[in-house]
């Protein structure tokens, strides 16, 4: 949640309810661990020169692509092997691919080209839930940068580390942070709070209630096509 303090994690809400992936066929839900780097941004006011569009105002997303089903908020340390140039409304969404540094395959995946030998058809299905996974909201499909194609391991860290300059720039003033919340307490700047104030912002929320039933229609089946 990028307009409170201290940035919680918390489920995307949409016209009022929580917000469920569909399922498009042969999809069911994700495909990978789904989250995003932390101390980075996707400055929305800088052009990407290898995409010509601008950033799309959030941290970089991450597909973990382990065998383990990684409980939410879990923080995993990853190799990155990787990443997709996804064009999301006009605006730049990189995709980095990374591996749990503890996972069986992590000894035989160190760059793009090795996940398409160990994991053969997995980029692809990976652009293809991409392109597809709005559809089902009436959204057209998403189009890549690259002619669909991943960027190898020494581009992707190239785009964190920038992204990683462009967080340190908003965090700090120099670039406009417009609704975003700068609230932390740790970076010991002008916006930084002592752990008293971080706690009484963390006790402020409601108490941890019984969880809600699924929706009825979280496991329907979507039929989309690219054609």
């Amino acid at each position: 949640d990028l307009k409170t303090g201290l940035n919680p994690l918390k489920q995307d809400v949409k016209k009022g309810k929580l917000r469920y992936v569909a399922n498009c066929f042969p999809h069911h839900g994700y495909i990978w661990n789904y989250g995003a780097i932390p101390q980075t941004w996707e400055d929305p006011n800088h052009t990407d020169p290898s995409t010509n569009c601008k950033g799309d105002n959030d941290p970089i997303d991450v597909c973990e692509i382990g065998h383990k089903i990684h409980p939410r908020g879990s923080v995993v340390q990853v190799k990155i092997l990787g990443t997709f140039a996804m064009i999301d409304e006009g605006e730049t969404d990189w995709k980095v691919l990374a591996i749990d540094i503890t996972d069986p395959l992590a000894e035989n995946l160190n760059d793009i080209h090795d996940v398409e030998k160990v994991m053969p058809g997995f980029l692809a299905a990976t652009v293809e839930w991409f392109k597809v996974y709005k559809m089902p909201d009436g959204k057209p499909a998403n189009q890549f940068a690259f002619d669909d194609k991943p960027k190898d391991k020494e581009f992707a860290e190239s785009i964190v580390a920038g992204c990683h300059d462009f967080w340190k720039k908003l965090m700090s003033g120099e670039s406009p942070a417009g609704d975003i919340s700068l609230v932390n307490s740790t970076l010991g700047n002008g916006h930084s709070i002592d752990d008293t104030a971080a706690r009484g912002i963390v006790d402020a929320n409601p108490a941890l209630g019984e969880a809600l039933p699924l929706p009825d229609n979280v496991d329907k089946w979507h039929y989309v096509s690219l054609k």
